[in-house]
């Protein structure tokens, strides 16, 4: 194989499926011109099915507008779309507490607060994003001030609800992963410590209390000192999760020049989670896995979502890059083929989010209030970047 041209024929297949698929069906469908933001409840042929809007998405859209601005193309309906979703998160998604809403109405009604921050994550990187475009510190700062809002949330003993009875006491993987993400995106517009500081916190907590060897995996839910529950929940492995960290942290490698012991815990993470992940018999990135083999909880447990195999197909690059070593793009063509075989939708464009474990399609909407533009059109501008980008052992 010609490495060179497969990376180039996959960076222009990137490109041309955001730019004349993903981007303008949600633009044409899902930007809601009359109240601003974007409807993400849509069906198949992008018709709206819902007009419940998701405060993640309004935040997850902007930054993907702005990020796509940034790296792909100047267009100005990008960033207009972008600037709408920020203008209706001001107006209509914090409470006045600063906690921000889960769910509103077309207009902006409150509908639903979670216990969760992450409303408030996808908001402060959509800001920064959108600060980089434009120049405006005012949404850099902004973006500022919601990372230290959300940081104040998680600190603060019974401001967010918890999700068990007080006395439970476990430590998420979600919202420590979600973190070096964050850090890393505000750090592109705001030179402050605190940002790479909560990288390497979140990064600590990854090696202490998340990986453990004993199961070769990285864990969704650990007691508060990194024990291992032995029941369902304390069992779980989120593969898609654990990939998404891995190429965060091999994000946060290049950043330092990929001279960083990062590489080796991102690595072990990305092989761990692939073997418990792919599908020897179906093929993709399945859902859960119980890490003692055992029947997982979740009902969706077997299914093929679409944000998994993005992560998956972002992570190999990511490992490519930064080892030079070929079996990670044995890896990227094992989950980009089944992937592009499986979720785009040839007559309406977009792509299905949700398939069986055979990757037979289980329902056809093309959006709801966790599946929208985010994971697909983020998956295919890093492609774009990291099909350029030369390996590590190059430079």
């Amino acid at each position: 194989m010609d490495i060179n041209q497969y990376l180039n024929d996959w960076g222009a297949r990137y490109r041309r499926d955001l730019t004349e698929n993903i981007m303008p069906f949600w633009l044409e469908h899902g930007l809601d011109r009359v109240n601003g933001g974007v409807y993400t409840c849509l069906n198949r042929d992008g018709s709206v099915i819902d007009t419940t809007k998701s405060v993640w998405f309004q935040g997850r859209f902007g930054f993907i507008c702005a990020f796509a601005y940034n790296n792909i193309e100047r267009k100005q309906e990008w960033l207009d779309a972008a600037k709408s979703c920020l203008d209706f998160i001001e107006a209509h998604c914090f409470d006045a507490d600063g906690h921000m809403y889960f769910t509103v109405a077309a207009d902006g009604q409150p509908l639903r607060k979670r216990r969760y921050v992450f409303s408030e994550t996808f908001a402060a990187i959509a800001m920064a994003e959108y600060a980089l475009a434009t120049g405006e510190d005012h949404w850099a700062q902004r973006a500022l001030q919601v990372f230290n809002d959300t940081q104040r949330f998680l600190t603060t003993p019974g401001f967010l609800l918890p999700k068990f009875e007080p006395e439970v006491k476990m430590e998420s993987h979600s919202i420590t992963m979600i973190l070096i993400n964050v850090g890393s995106c505000l750090r592109k517009v705001i030179d402050d410590p605190k940002l790479t500081q909560q990288i390497d916190d979140s990064v600590d907590k990854l090696r202490r209390l998340f990986i453990h060897p004993e199961f070769k995996a990285l864990l969704e839910t650990v007691g508060p000192n990194g024990e291992f529950i032995d029941n369902s929940i304390g069992r779980t492995i989120n593969p898609g999760h654990c990939i998404e960290t891995a190429w965060f942290l091999l994000e946060e490698l290049y950043h330092r020049g990929w001279d960083s012991d990062l590489r080796d815990l991102a690595l072990k993470i990305f092989d761990w989670s692939w073997e418990w992940g792919w599908d020897k018999q179906y093929g993709g990135i399945i859902n859960f896995r119980d890490c003692r083999n055992l029947p997982p909880q979740d009902y969706s447990q077997d299914m093929k979502f679409w944000w998994p195999q993005c992560e998956t197909i972002i992570a190999s690059l990511y490992a490519y890059r930064a080892t030079g070593d070929e079996k990670y793009i044995f890896r990227h063509n094992l989950i980009s083929e089944w992937t592009y075989n499986h979720f785009p939708d040839a007559e309406y464009g977009e792509w299905y989010g949700y398939l069986h474990r055979d990757g037979t399609v289980a329902q056809p909407a093309k959006g709801n209030i966790f599946k929208g533009p985010f994971h697909v059109p983020r998956m295919m501008i890093k492609g774009c970047q990291l099909t350029a980008m030369p390996t590590a052992t190059n430079i």
